[in-house]
């Protein structure tokens, strides 16, 4: 059975299930298609299952000519989980989000592993993608699987490998991000490289899929980490008068010792936000307390309400309440040059607003339509960057700074600017850091 797969792997004859055609699995899906394997892409958005079996794509950067070549070799996209028997390789790429108690919410994966098992059949390798605690593939998937007969290491082969994907990132692709690894079995680890090295540069096996599913967390829970410590020391410098923006570049002159992270609103995306709490659940079943993941959780959650706390200055030194101001967000991305909404801190900044009577406006270059979210409503569009309508805010918060803003015309003639991104270097009445 190993063999059979290793070989129709190599020879690229193996079809290759991607399960969850968003951010992460249309990328996979792509690459799978460029190097010459048959895809079959499962989600269960009709609407997205359209858009694609008519070759369009719905993610900004990726571009609706990949979508078509990926069809001209093959790539088709259902909702009928039936298929699941069709292809040799079962790849998981759904969300993990928190519940309202912020706690693991693993509906997503069990519901998708509960669609796929009635259907699998021996002789296939399904890996998990999606960012979740140590334990979940062994202790999750895999008893859902072998209920139905099948054993592991010999009839199907299961593995975890985290998603790596950094959208909009011209740096980095699914292609040259290297790829972590790791089998529940040694037989389940073998095949797990197979799948992945014939699209991946390099792939990285470890020794477990409980240490895999670690290594994604321990990458996220870094960048958390040292990004409430920035937003912490902005908090103090700005009681010091002193620009931490000035004081992160040159500390970044240092060669050795130093990472620069960047502080702001607040953090977002579908992991930075949401994976440390993942081990921080986990790690109380060991007795254990992660005071210094949940410190950095708590402060950078906490950012949306200390740019609000700015806003409110600022708007009283102009004799104006939040009640009933004009206010313009900028940018309601997660991050920079990307369409991607995922837990963005300024769709938080921007509920508190219209929690105080703020009538709030956003303008976003990459978000022409406020979208439709599990958890937010805003039926708004984006507003044009006009110098008469940057005239008719009251005041003007730089929340996602851009490279598509026309910086010169916003600071021109915006009446307040408050600045959360540090794009503004010189010192001005008109400017309030955040």
């Amino acid at each position: 059975m190993k063999n059979e797969l290793l070989k129709q792997l190599n020879d690229k004859s193996a079809k290759i299930g991607i399960v969850g055609l968003g951010y992460v699995g249309l990328p996979l899906m792509i690459r799978y298609s460029e190097v010459g394997y048959k895809v079959i892409g499962f989600d269960i958005d009709q609407s997205k299952i359209d858009l694609l079996n008519s070759g369009k794509s719905y993610i900004e950067h990726i571009k609706s000519d990949e979508i078509k070549k990926s069809k001209e070799v093959g790539f088709e996209a259902t909702t009928d989980f039936k298929r699941i028997g069709e292809v040799d390789a079962i790849i998981l790429c759904v969300p993990t989000p928190l519940n309202k108690y912020r706690e693991p919410d693993l509906s997503f994966v069990l519901d998708t592993t509960e669609a796929c098992v009635p259907y699998m059949r021996k002789g296939q390798v399904i890996s998990l993608e999606s960012t979740t605690y140590p334990g979940t593939t062994e202790e999750e998937l895999l008893p859902r699987i072998e209920k139905s007969g099948l054993k592991v290491g010999k009839d199907f082969f299961l593995i975890y490998s985290p998603e790596r994907e950094d959208p909009g990132n011209p740096n980095f692709t699914t292609r040259t991000i290297p790829k972590v690894c790791g089998g529940h079995t040694e037989n389940c680890l073998e095949v797990g490289v197979k799948l992945y090295e014939g699209v991946i540069d390099k792939v990285v096996p470890v020794s477990s899929t409980k240490a895999a599913e670690m290594t994604k967390l321990l990458e996220n829970i870094h960048r958390a980490v040292n990004i409430g410590l920035v937003n912490e020391l902005k908090v103090v410098a700005d009681k010091m008068n002193i620009d931490i923006h000035e004081v992160i570049d040159a500390a970044a002159t240092k060669p050795f010792g130093f990472v620069a992270y960047k502080p702001g609103p607040g953090i977002g995306g579908h992991c930075i936000p949401i994976d440390p709490f993942y081990l921080t659940w986990k790690a109380r079943e060991y007795g254990v307390h992660t005071r210094f993941i949940e410190l950095a959780g708590e402060i950078n959650s906490g950012m949306p309400s200390y740019v609000m706390k700015k806003i409110g200055q600022g708007l009283n030194e102009r004799n104006i309440t939040i009640n009933g101001a004009k206010i313009l967000v900028l940018g309601i991305a997660y991050k920079k040059n990307v369409d991607d909404m995922r837990e963005s801190p300024s769709v938080f900044l921007m509920e508190k607003l219209r929690r105080r009577g703020a009538d709030v406006s956003y303008s976003d270059p990459h978000v022409p339509v406020f979208p439709k979210m599990r958890e937010h409503s805003f039926d708004l569009s984006s507003v044009e960057l006009t110098p008469e309508n940057l005239q008719s805010y009251d005041c003007v918060v730089l929340a996602t700074d851009h490279a598509k803003f026309d910086y010169e015309t916003i600071i021109k003639h915006s009446k307040f600017l408050v600045d959360t991104r540090g794009k503004f270097k010189e010192r001005s009445e008109k400017i309030v850091k955040a």
